[in-house]
């Protein structure tokens, strides 16, 4: 932050020493006082062009993060297909206990943990719960080729649902870069205040195309801030990918 208002300071006295400059080297400097002059069409165009700038990276950024983060989630939900279908060559016991285990954790992150996500938090229950079946499969005691080749491939996916799982983790808990929001709403109240810093003074119907602009730049900083989160807001990933897996677990199992 102390380099970011070094920069601005920079900026503010290399305008300062110019004019002074300029003040001192030119005889009859001439005023600029039209607030359609050089100056205030030049600042004008500047400052658009710079919160058109910001408010394209305030947009594009959560954006992306969204769609990578459902992307994630159907990884994980994916991943958990699979371990359902790899439970089967485990024996029969050891396979309705693997797969209702799975099933658990399914439901469990669509009915317990997706509403935290939407506050930025999972709920360590989850980390615990692939644990314990990671645990669980590791002691398993098979016998034959087969067995000791499916618990091989059940742990491999056990070990990929954990580790989409992290990447869920970090996207929701995923923010835009700090300051983002705040200079989105800093230079989308100059643009809206400089015509009148410039000094012109609209009166009667002459205002509305500036109150118009008001009314949509603030609609836009406020979409800037109502899509910063992955699992929050018009674009939230939503758990479709896991009912989803839900569903192939009926249709594999037969409802086990």
């Amino acid at each position: 932050m102390v380099a970011y208002a070094l920069s601005i300071l920079a900026a503010i006295g290399v305008v300062m020493v110019t004019a002074l400059v300029f003040r001192l080297m030119v005889r009859r400097p001439g005023e600029d006082r039209d607030p359609g002059g050089p100056s205030a069409a030049h600042a004008g165009a500047m400052l658009s062009a710079m919160f058109l700038l910001v408010f394209a990276i305030a947009i594009i950024v959560p954006w992306t993060k969204t769609d990578t983060a459902r992307q994630n989630t159907h990884a994980e939900s994916q991943a958990a297909i699979d371990a359902y279908w790899a439970a089967d060559g485990l024996p029969d016991d050891a396979a309705r206990q693997v797969r209702i285990a799975l099933r658990e954790y399914v439901i469990f992150v669509v009915r317990d943990e997706w509403p935290l996500m939407a506050q930025g938090r999972m709920d360590p229950v989850g980390a615990a719960r692939m644990d314990e079946l990671r645990g669980r499969v590791s002691d398993l005691e098979v016998s034959g080729e087969d067995e000791e080749e499916a618990k091989v491939e059940l742990l491999q996916r056990i070990g990929a649902i954990s580790t989409a799982r992290a990447q869920r983790a970090a996207d929701a808990a995923a923010t835009p870069p700090d300051g983002l929001l705040f200079l989105t709403i800093l230079t989308g109240a100059i643009v809206i205040m400089f015509p009148f810093l410039a000094g012109a003074r609209p009166r009667g119907l002459t205002i509305l195309p500036i109150v118009a602009m008001a009314a949509m730049l603030g609609f836009g900083t406020y979409l800037t801030w109502d899509i910063s989160r992955a699992f929050d807001g018009p674009l939230a990933v939503g758990p479709e990918a896991f009912h989803g897996a839900l569903q192939e677990f009926a249709r594999v199992g037969g409802g086990v």
